[in-house]
């Protein structure tokens, strides 16, 4: 299983950006992973910036991939469950798992109900920020499924 995570807008600090290649990096030990920035829409209503934004989220998702989409709206799950979603896909020989992280005001309705709704916390949290949680949580689950004792 190849996994994917897909994003609106750069990854601007210094430090997301060394916390991303870190993670990136341990993540790639179990499988192969993409990291897919899509260009911010700027100057434009909420619902246009939306509309915009994931449209060029689409075009990052292959024909047949499984789809979570982060969202505030979405069911939470504890890390141990993260891990067994991750390893149900990968036992039913999904090709590819990928993850989308929204732009600042989310993804539009359209696209939402393409994929499962996972939201990482009730709290806010920056963009920057998200990306670095899943990162970590994704690299977790895997510990967790190869008995490694980083979840510990």
């Amino acid at each position: 299983m190849k996994l994917r995570v897909v994003w609106v807008g750069k990854s601007k600090e210094e430090w997301v950006k060394e916390a991303l290649a870190d993670y990136a990096g341990r993540i790639r030990r179990y499988c192969p992973l993409d990291l897919c920035e899509v260009r911010d829409e700027k100057g434009a209503g909420a619902e246009e910036m939306r509309r915009r934004e994931c449209e060029r989220l689409e075009k990052q998702i292959p024909p047949g991939a499984t789809l979570v989409l982060l969202d505030e709206r979405g069911g939470q799950m504890d890390s141990p469950g993260l891990a067994a979603f991750i390893g149900t896909q990968r036992d039913a020989g999904i090709g590819e798992l990928v993850f989308a992280v929204g732009g600042a005001y989310g993804f539009s309705e359209e696209f939402r109900s393409r994929g499962r709704l996972l939201s990482l916390s009730k709290m806010t949290f920056t963009h920057q920020m998200v990306r670095v949680f899943l990162l970590e949580q994704l690299y977790r689950a895997f510990s967790i499924l190869n008995n490694e004792p980083y979840h510990h």
